[in-house]
C-alpha cells in the first residue's frame, strides 16, 4: 500500500510543480509570469502577473511539498485553492470534461490532494520521517476549509478589480 501512496503523491506533486514552473519561469512550454499574467487578465484576474505569481508559487510549492509528503494538509490547501480558482475562471462554463476545457482536471487534482490531507501521506513521506502526525478528519477539514477561504478570497478580489484602474471587473 505504501508504494501506491508514494506513486500517486510523487506523480501528482511533480506534475503540479511543473505547472507552477510554467507560470513562474516559462519552463516546460509555459509562458512565464508575463504571458500567464496576460492570460489571467483575460478572465478578470488583475494584475495578471501578480495572480500568475501567486498561482505558480502555490502550484510549485504545494506540488513539491505534496510530492515529498511534507506538511501534506498545507500542501493540499495550497493546491486545492489554486484548483478552485482555476475551476471558476479558466475552466468556468466549459462543462466537466477537459477535452472541452472543462474542470475535470482541476477537480481531480483537488480531490486527490484533499483526500491525502484526510488520509495522510503514508509511511514513505517526510511527514512520517519527521514524526509529524498531520492526517485525519480535522486535518482534512482544515485543509478543505483553508482551500475554500484562499480560493474564495482570490475570486472575491477578482470582482473588486484589485490593482486595476476600475473597481468592478466583469466576471
Amino acid at each position: 500500500m505504501e508504494i501506491g501512496l508514494l506513486i500517486v503523491r510523487v506523480v501528482v506533486g511533480v506534475l503540479l510543480a511543473g505547472h507552477g514552473s510554467q507560470k513562474l519561469f516559462g519552463w516546460f512550454g509555459g509562458y512565464g509570469l508575463k504571458g500567464t499574467g496576460g492570460y489571467m487578465e483575460s478572465f478578470g484576474l488583475r494584475p495578471g502577473p501578480l495572480f500568475a505569481f501567486a498561482a505558480g508559487a502555490a502550484e510549485l510549492t504545494g506540488g513539491l511539498a505534496f510530492g515529498t509528503g511534507l506538511l501534506t494538509p498545507v500542501a493540499a490547501a495550497l493546491v486545492a485553492s489554486t484548483m478552485l480558482v482555476a475551476s471558476r475562471t479558466d475552466h468556468a462554463g466549459k462543462g466537466l470534461w477537459i477535452y472541452n476545457g472543462g474542470f475535470e482536471y482541476v477537480l481531480t487534482n483537488a480531490a486527490v490532494v484533499i483526500g491525502f490531507a484526510f488520509a495522510g501521506a503514508g509511511a514513505w513521506s517526510l511527514d512520517h520521517a519527521i514524526g509529524w502526525d498531520v492526517a485525519g478528519t480535522w486535518w482534512g477539514i482544515a485543509a478543505a476549509f483553508a482551500a475554500v477561504i484562499g480560493g474564495g478570497s482570490v475570486l472575491a478580489l477578482r470582482h473588486v478589480g484589485v490593482g486595476s484602474q476600475s473597481t468592478a471587473v466583469a466576471a
